[in-house]
């Protein structure tokens, strides 16, 4: 069996976690503070894609809740259904971000919260590159990871098995500058998932702009 086979499928690990994903994950308040953040910069009514939206909330929730227009994208339909249940305000679509077509200047906001760390490293550079193009000149990219210098490290989450890709901090600024963003600000926290076998992580939020130009 090839090594790309044996991969976990990030699909069947979301459907597996389900709500459990957001109970673990629903106590970050560095979470919290980087959508006051976008919500102190958007226009009314702007049009926002959340990348790997889970179950709704907080992140489309919240900007639904504030009257902005939200596209939820997440590969797992067990997530997708939880989320238009409990986010009446938003629209989710089943989909791989990888594979979705994505316009020019067609978003005001993009958020991407811990939804790159199932892609390996080239599709995680290429994408952005491709989020930030999505933009509006001078549009707004909220982006969380966690920032370990790893490629294609078999691990387990939450009692699942995944395949996890990063980059450390400097790695990840060198691509998010290349990708055609600006950092604005940035947090840095150790967070403690409320799961059994959770341990303190470090996660990282960067508060991006559109730059004039993004990268081709």
């Amino acid at each position: 069996m090839s090594d790309e086979r044996r991969r976990p499928d990030p699909a069947a690990v979301f459907d597996a976690l389900g709500s459990a994903y957001e109970r673990a994950f629903a106590g970050s308040e560095a979470h919290r503070r980087s959508l006051q953040w976008l919500l102190g910069r958007l226009g009314p009514g702007s049009r926002v894609l959340d990348v790997g939206s889970g179950t709704g909330r907080p992140t489309a929730e919240t900007l639904a809740r504030a009257g902005h227009d939200v596209l939820g994208i997440d590969v797992s339909p067990v997530m997708t259904g939880l989320a238009a249940r409990q986010v009446r305000g938003a629209s989710f679509r089943c989909a791989d971000i990888l594979d979705e077509p994505l316009a020019d200047g067609s978003y005001d906001a993009v958020c991407v919260y811990f939804s790159l760390l199932q892609m390996d490293r080239r599709d995680q550079a290429g994408l952005l590159g491709r989020l930030a193009r999505a933009l509006t000149p001078a549009g707004l990219l909220v982006l969380a990871t966690v920032p370990l210098d790893v490629a294609a490290v078999d691990g387990v989450f939450m009692g699942r098995p995944v395949r996890v890709s990063s980059f450390a901090a400097p790695g990840l600024a060198a691509v998010v500058d290349a990708a055609g963003l600006e950092v604005l600000d940035r947090e840095e926290v150790l967070f403690t998932p409320v799961h059994p076998d959770a341990v303190p992580e470090p996660h990282l939020f960067l508060h991006c702009r559109r730059r004039a130009t993004a990268a081709p």
